[in-house]
């Protein structure tokens, strides 16, 4: 008989569209390309059956009640949606969606957000000590609400036993290509993976976005300018005393303005930003690590190793294998 595996996915007004057809559609291909030897079987469950708005617009059908899910569940998904607040936009917490889940979730073999998704599993004491995603939006709502929490800002998601948080909106599709890798095989997620005009899974590890978009614009333009010419010149003196002496200040004020402005130290920043140009070099060329360290001005393998580590969690060579993206 084939092994389907039940995947219920909650629906809720206002629950943002792609991440519950993101990962459906995953799912979907999958059963497509194993032919029906092997798949998954999606249904949607929100507080009564029928119709759910989403933050779209478009309505989705939800097959069945909260009360109405029983028996086993393999992957229990919650999507996420926001609100607008005083602030800007903050994750909906909704308290009925969030009982269900503390009464479903435990039973389940494997337990999935995306996007701010995870703010309603953190409220059910789910995520308690573990380590979280969430859409880099939010993730500071989510540790001030949660600090038993720990949130990376950088993954696209990350796992934590049986329990899978994933980032903003189209990374739950990486998610779900993760999940039918674990469940099917590499060779499926691949091919799912062409199908979608994706690469492979992302095992975590990758940004949300690049180190010059992390950060808000600056209140003063010649720090723009700053971040934008050390992307344009990694090779360059990038030392505090050198970008001090471009900005015509001392070096003390030089870096009480930067961090002011951007959070980090300019030390911090310049690695962050050749970090980032490392990995697109690791993933998209066949460059020798040499040449990779040269190119990104890291200036050496050693101190290539000691950044990825550190920035990372992973050396080169690993980095390079799990995410090259060329023939």
């Amino acid at each position: 008989m084939p092994s389907i595996r039940r995947v219920v996915i909650a629906v809720f007004p206002d629950v943002d569209l792609l991440d519950v057809t993101g990962p459906a559609e995953v799912f979907a291909l999958t059963n497509r390309e194993t032919g029906g030897a092997a798949g998954y079987r999606v249904e949607l469950a929100a507080r009564e059956r029928g119709e759910v708005v989403t933050s779209a617009g478009l309505r989705l059908v939800a097959d069945r009640s909260f009360d109405e899910v029983d028996g086993v569940v393999d992957t229990l998904l919650v999507p996420g949606a926001v609100d607008a607040g005083p602030g800007g936009e903050v994750a909906r917490v909704d308290g009925d969606v969030v009982a269900w889940l503390a009464r479903v979730a435990p039973p389940a073999r494997r337990v999935v957000s995306v996007c701010t998704g995870a703010h309603l599993l953190a409220a059910t004491g789910l995520l308690d000590g573990r380590t979280v995603a969430t859409h880099w939006s939010a993730t500071a709502q989510l540790a001030a609400a949660h600090p038993e929490i720990t949130v990376d800002p950088d993954p696209i998601f990350v796992r934590c036993g049986n329990v899978w948080t994933g980032a903003g909106i189209s990374s739950g599709m990486d998610l779900a290509l993760a999940l039918v890798a674990e469940d099917l095989g590499e060779e499926v997620a691949l091919a799912v993976a062409r199908q979608l005009v994706m690469y492979l899974k992302r095992q975590g590890g990758q940004s949300q976005f690049s180190v010059p978009l992390s950060r808000p614009p600056a209140t003063r333009r010649d720090i723009d300018d700053l971040r934008m010419f050390i992307v344009d010149h990694l090779g360059d003196d990038l030392s505090t005393t050198a970008l001090a002496a471009r900005m015509c200040l001392s070096e003390r004020h030089f870096a009480r303005v930067f961090r002011q402005e951007t959070g980090t130290t300019p030390g911090a920043y310049v690695e962050a930003v050749r970090v980032e140009a490392a990995r697109r070099l690791l993933e998209g060329t066949d460059q020798s690590l040499e040449q990779v360290a040269g190119a990104c001005g890291l200036g050496s393998v050693e101190t290539l190793h000691r950044a990825l580590r550190k920035r990372v969690g992973t050396t080169p060579g690993a980095y390079r294998r799990r995410f090259r993206m060329t023939a």
